[in-house]
């Protein structure tokens, strides 16, 4: 192979890799010209989806969580472990094992493809998936911003370090809120998405009959709250899933908030944010639980914020527009010059 021949594919690659992120706004309109029917293209797949799972919603609006707060909303979590591409998978991360929903952003992602192929993003498609599920199941959506570009690399270490746990205290949950730039309302409303979807019973038995080592059950659970708990949750059912809102499981509304105010937040992390009184977070929990405007409002800004976490890249910087969200694509070859 002649040097002059080599020399561009060397240049493309090095470029790729080491340019810095070239930042610039994102806009509700970005794909206005390039893929006019995006919204719908998603919404329609989201419905679907959730004509057979009525956790689909709450999967998606997970999977866009644990991608914001892990080097920015880029689709890192989405990418699958790789040893051909160095992809250490998100998913591996304690906080991310178990993480479902892959298939439907995969059925997104072939619609929007054949719709508007290698326009948009799989950062974007989660972003948008997430209001769709929103609406879907009664709440009010935002305007969603857009413009993001996929990473070509994942962060387990980041994923380890930064995700909230269910099990964490407020000042634990404050602080990683904090460092992503969101602050303690935002904090509250954002944990409002679990007014939806499931958790599995060992995210929160060490709450029924021996919390934090002490022998006896959480003293901010509810007593009868805690029975159906252990009902649902028998030895051995550490997989059994449960509710996150008791009251309109599969609906978003304001509930998960009157649920706090009732001791009846099913995981630690839920709980804290009212229990014990005087909390920092207790006057956004009783706001939200008194109006369910004020919640979508607040629950929208807050979405926004998320969604431009590390200001999200926007050019070609070492980022592209993937054609798979679960793997890179394909690097060029001196062929493809």
């Amino acid at each position: 192979m002649a040097f002059s021949k080599a020399l561009p594919y060397i240049l493309l690659v090095t470029m790729l890799f080491t340019v810095g992120p070239t930042m610039a706004q994102l806009s509700p309109t970005f794909y206005d010209t390039t893929c006019p029917n995006l919204s719908s293209i998603v919404e329609d797949v989201v419905r679907q989806a959730l004509q057979t799972d009525a956790r689909a919603g709450a999967k998606l609006i997970r999977f866009h969580f644990h991608d914001c707060f892990v080097n920015g909303c880029d689709g890192s979590v989405l990418l699958e472990d790789s040893v051909a591409d160095g992809i250490d998978s998100e998913q591996n991360a304690p906080g991310n094992q178990g993480i479902q929903g892959q298939n439907i952003v995969a059925d997104i992602k072939t619609a929007v493809e054949n719709a508007c192929p290698s326009v948009v993003s799989c950062a974007d498609i989660l972003a948008i998936a997430s209001n769709s599920a929103v609406v879907l199941a009664g709440g009010r959506g935002w305007e969603v911003q857009l413009g993001r570009r996929d990473s070509r690399i994942a962060n387990r270490s980041g994923a380890v370090s930064n995700l909230p746990s269910p099990f964490e205290p407020l000042a634990n949950l404050t602080v990683k809120f904090a460092n992503v730039g969101l602050n303690s309302t935002d904090l509250v409303s954002l944990s409002g998405a679990h007014t939806f979807g499931q958790s599995r019973c060992r995210f929160f038995q060490g709450r029924l009959s021996n919390f934090s080592g002490t022998g006896m059950p959480d003293p901010s659970l509810d007593p009868t709250y805690r029975d159906i708990l252990l009902e649902a949750c028998p030895q051995g059912g550490d997989d059994n899933r449960v509710n996150l809102d008791p009251t309109t499981p599969d609906e978003f509304d304001n509930n998960y908030f009157t649920n706090l105010q009732g001791n009846r937040g099913l995981l630690t992390s839920d709980q804290v944010l009212f229990s014990p009184p005087g909390a920092a977070t207790t006057v956004d929990v009783d706001r939200f639980a008194a109006s369910q405007e004020v919640f979508f409002d607040a629950f929208g800004a807050s979405m926004i914020k998320m969604g431009n976490i590390m200001s999200p890249s926007t050019t070609t910087d070492g980022s592209e527009i993937r054609l798979t969200c679960s793997r890179v694509n394909p690097l060029p070859t001196l062929a493809d010059m």
